[in-house]
């Protein structure tokens, strides 16, 4: 019998609930058919009417039959993809930040995995290195879309060489094969001068543009570089006008795809727009967004975020004084909305703090990649005054920092009351002000 998978998660009011499934439960088949793992559960579940077999935490056996509306959620969410794990990276790149980090952060932050279903169910990057056979085959026969592929290079040669894997020259034909299938696939280069950029990189975008609409983005993003890379292989960074040449190149492409699909296709991330010293594109040119988690068009939707509600701020508020806390990166953009926030709004305040990241190292310029323990050096006493943390500093289920420090250990430090705020420009805005605005009409 199939170990099946723990249930993590059951949502009050659902089904689940009725049917008295729990927290730690087992899900062990759906319709008599083990379950391998969530793509099984998934499809599963999909239908209108099946049946679960549940392991109890004393061992009990259930079967329970379940119906439900089209569309309907059953309410319940799983630990893992499987009881065997999650497949694991097995390339050594050599622009890997795993491997430049230190000892002493959250443990999640070292894992190494490399699972098409958690590129599937989280919208994380693959490689397409470690699959099988059978992965690719399941992946078509089930249409599995969409996937968010590590791409880096589409010349075999190029992709081994950076990735230090054989296996990673196969890019070409499996992308092929994807498209075959009509796999939507959304593409990432992390580019790294003098080793993928150049001929490579107009290669690399040219092919996957190619393969529209089966290709449907295709992010290029700067390689991070910690100063923990001692035994590893000599990498710099880009110089402004090495980002300003390729934004050029950029605009090249968006308008070049634009006239023969009606997408950009290709979009560069904000760091080469901050490094370059120039201007966000506008709003459209990011399309639908694809691939904000990138940091791609993150700067330039909260942009717009923030002028659509402008209109909606009051003229003055009881005298408030807001501490932002952010990185190198976005320290213009927010200094910049700060003072127009200072003139718009009476009585408030608004100081920006940009926190160098002395630990991973002054060429790491994010704010998602700050630390508490730099934060906290760094800001000094607040005596009791607000201060902003954008949740992307934290862990996606828990408001802890990379260094495994909590925002409550953060405010304690600092003398200071956090309030964490969502990349959204309307959150943003209400934050400062310290109250609800009216509904929002942009999302």
């Amino acid at each position: 019998m199939s170990k099946g998978l723990v249930i993590a998660a059951v949502h009050p009011g659902s089904i689940a609930e009725e049917m008295e499934i729990e927290v730690g439960d087992r899900v062990l088949a759906v319709n008599e058919e083990e379950l391998r793992d969530i793509i099984d559960f998934q499809y599963g579940i999909s239908e209108d009417e099946f049946m679960l077999l549940i392991e109890k935490a004393d061992g009990e056996l259930w079967e329970l039959d379940i119906e439900k509306d089209p569309g309907e959620f059953l309410g319940l969410e799983v630990e893992t993809v499987s009881a065997e794990g999650l497949k694991k990276c097995n390339n050594n790149c050599s622009f890997c930040f795993v491997a430049q980090m230190p000892k002493g952060m959250r443990s999640s932050l070292y894992d190494r995995d490399d699972d098409y279903r958690l590129s599937l169910t989280q919208g994380s990057f693959i490689t397409l290195s470690n699959l099988s056979e059978e992965d690719l085959d399941r992946i078509t026969s089930l249409h599995l879309s969409p996937m968010y592929v590590s791409v880096h290079a589409w010349n075999p040669e190029v992709r081994t060489q950076l990735m230090k894997n054989p296996r990673a020259g196969k890019l070409p034909e499996q992308f092929r094969r994807l498209a075959e299938a009509g796999i939507v696939v959304h593409a990432q280069i992390v580019l790294v001068p003098e080793h993928n950029d150049g001929d490579a990189l107009k290669e690399t975008v040219e092919r996957l543009g190619e393969l529209y609409p089966s290709v449907q983005s295709i992010a290029v993003v700067p390689v991070g570089l910690t100063r923990f890379r001692e035994k590893l292989t000599p990498l710099r960074g880009f110089t402004g006008e090495e980002a300003s040449q390729l934004l050029d190149l950029a605009e090249k492409w968006q308008q070049e795809f634009f006239k023969k699909t009606g997408r950009h296709l290709v979009y560069f991330s904000d760091e080469f727009y901050i490094l370059a010293s120039r201007k966000f594109p506008e709003f459209s040119v990011y399309d639908d967004f694809p691939q904000l988690e990138n940091g791609v068009g993150m700067a330039r939707k909260f942009i717009t975020e923030m002028e659509s509600a402008w209109d909606q701020l009051p003229d003055k508020v009881s005298k408030r004084t807001v501490h932002l806390i952010t990185g190198k990166a976005a320290f213009e953009l927010f200094t910049t909305w700060g003072k127009r926030l200072m003139e718009r709004v009476e009585n408030l305040s608004v100081k920006v703090h940009e926190i160098h990241n002395d630990f991973f190292g002054l060429s790491v310029t994010a704010a998602g990649l700050l630390t508490a323990q730099d934060i906290a050096r760094q800001l000094g006493d607040l005596l009791g005054e607000n201060f902003l943390i954008p949740r992307t500093m934290l862990k996606a289920d828990e408001d802890i920092f990379l260094d495994d420090l909590s925002v409550e250990w953060l405010e304690e430090k600092v003398n200071g009351k956090a309030s964490i705020v969502d990349n959204h420009g309307l959150a943003f805005l209400e934050h400062v002000i310290g109250y609800s605005l009216e509904v929002y009409p942009f999302e």
